[in-house]
């Protein structure tokens, strides 16, 4: 719903800048500059718009997989010994260097030196 008022109020201005041009009579440089200035916000705004819808979907996506890692986590009995499925749900990946450079990326984020 959002999505679409949002998308209806950015495009109904140059549109009515359309209709103006076709109703009244009016010097056509003038119209044209303001035409061109309206399209330039618009796609401003639309650029904005773009950059903020996929910015919310990367939190959700992010949130989803943070709420994973916590239910894995509080599923957990104590660890006593190596844990497959801990292991899995802590680290993303491992990156060998070089010798005596490897460094471990969990899934948070963060980034160690083993």
């Amino acid at each position: 719903m959002i999505k679409t008022t949002v998308q209806f109020a950015l495009a109904i201005i140059p549109e009515q800048c359309i209709a103006e041009n076709a109703r009244i009579a009016q010097d056509q440089s003038a119209y044209q500059k303001r035409y061109d200035d309206l399209a330039k916000r618009y796609d401003e705004a639309k650029q904005a718009y773009e950059g903020t819808v996929k910015a919310i979907q990367h939190r959700k996506t992010r949130a989803e997989q943070l709420d994973g890692f916590i239910q894995t986590l509080e599923a957990q009995a104590p660890v006593t010994g190596f844990d497959e499925t801990l292991w899995s749900s802590l680290v993303d990946c491992i990156t060998v260097y070089g010798e005596g450079d490897v460094r471990v990326t969990f899934k948070d984020g963060t980034e160690i030196k083993a």
